[in-house]
């Protein structure tokens, strides 16, 4: 009996095996798969909403399509134009900087550390290459073309997304009985219970996750425009919405707040006020929001976060990245299921 269990043991860790040998190579084919079925994770709930008040599914799917490029298209036409007023904005700005840099930062780092700084060769390359800065958004369109296969495959992911997604939304439900179908009796409850379980955990998640985000940034524009900064919207948006990776978007927001603030206020005064926004925002995520809104159940550490950050994104790139923690919460539900049966088993107990 204990042969057959064994083999039976084998043969399903040769199954996760070759899964992901298959994962791992066929990563570019299945990111734009493994997207769409995470966005139509998130929009089921809507649409079958729809379907309770009568709306035909494929009607409902339709109009979940227009909402989800409607909000796209308005944050693109947003965002867009922001950033590219701030890049304008601190190249406009770039010789004040420079000039603060010689008159104050320079005899500072000289007096204190004997280091002297080449603020000279800085303004030099800054003054030969302005034009260049002003013009960075319009540089990116040549460096796609020069790039046709990546380019190539954005499109293609562009125009596959919504089609999966369509058909995903579409027949969900119908692929949801068929997998339950699939389940061995035996080990239905169990996989039931799992099932349930990750469906709790991702949608708590999810939701928490928005939330922490709408609230960073909103906390940041409102801070940083508090303290007088010109490019509270642009910088507190940038901020915010890279909640999501830890660290990242305080430490990215800092870096460009403090380069438009010594642009702007040309003393370190003023960058104080900034650096007290980001700093009393980092508490109020780590202390308020993340245990409240996101809370221990997840319970995913830091370095975890970051190390499926990084993995999910070399097999899958940006995609990968949007998918890490969700489904890194997932298989967390699966890891606390294993350490369970490990300490019911016997080879824990004797």
């Amino acid at each position: 009996m204990n042969n057959s269990n064994d083999v039976r043991y084998l043969w399903w860790l040769l199954l996760a095996v070759v899964a992901a040998l298959v994962v791992y190579f066929l990563a570019p084919v299945l990111t734009p798969f493994m997207a769409a079925a995470i966005l139509a994770y998130i929009c089921n709930p809507l649409v079958d909403r729809m379907q309770r008040h009568r709306i035909p599914r494929t009607l409902g799917v339709a109009l979940m399509l227009l909402l989800l490029a409607a909000l796209l298209a308005v944050l693109v036409l947003i965002l867009i134009p922001l950033f590219q007023r701030q890049i304008s904005v601190l190249a406009v700005h770039m010789p004040q900087f420079i000039d603060w840099l010689h008159r104050v930062a320079a005899p500072w780092v000289k007096d204190t550390f004997n280091i002297e700084l080449d603020i000279d060769s800085l303004r030099s390359y800054v003054a030969d290459n302005m034009h260049a800065i002003q013009g960075v958004a319009t540089r990116l369109l040549p460096s796609l073309k020069s790039g046709g296969l990546a380019l190539l495959g954005i499109l293609l992911n562009l125009v596959l997304i919504p089609v999966v997604l369509f058909y995903f939304l579409r027949d969900w439900n119908k692929m949801l009985a068929a997998l339950d179908e699939m389940i061995p009796r035996r080990w239905h409850p169990t996989v039931t219970k799992l099932a349930h379980d990750i469906d709790v955990v991702l949608g708590e998640f999810l939701r928490g996750q928005l939330s922490v985000i709408l609230l960073q940034c909103v906390f940041y524009v409102g801070g940083l425009w508090l303290v007088g900064l010109d490019s509270a919207l642009p910088v507190g948006i940038i901020a915010g919405v890279l909640t999501f990776v830890p660290y990242l978007g305080t430490v990215i927001g800092v870096v460009l707040a403090t380069l438009t603030g010594f642009v702007q206020f040309a003393n370190l005064s003023g960058v104080l006020w900034v650096w007290g926004v980001f700093i009393l925002g980092k508490l109020l995520e780590d202390y308020l929001w993340m245990p409240y809104l996101v809370g221990d159940r997840i319970g995913l550490h830091p370095v975890a976060v970051i190390f499926a950050l990084l993995a999910f994104g070399y097999l899958f790139g940006f995609f990968g990245v949007l998918l890490a923690l969700p489904v890194s919460a997932a298989l967390l539900v699966w890891l606390r299921h294993l350490r369970q049966r490990y300490f019911d088993s016997g080879l824990y107990n004797t």
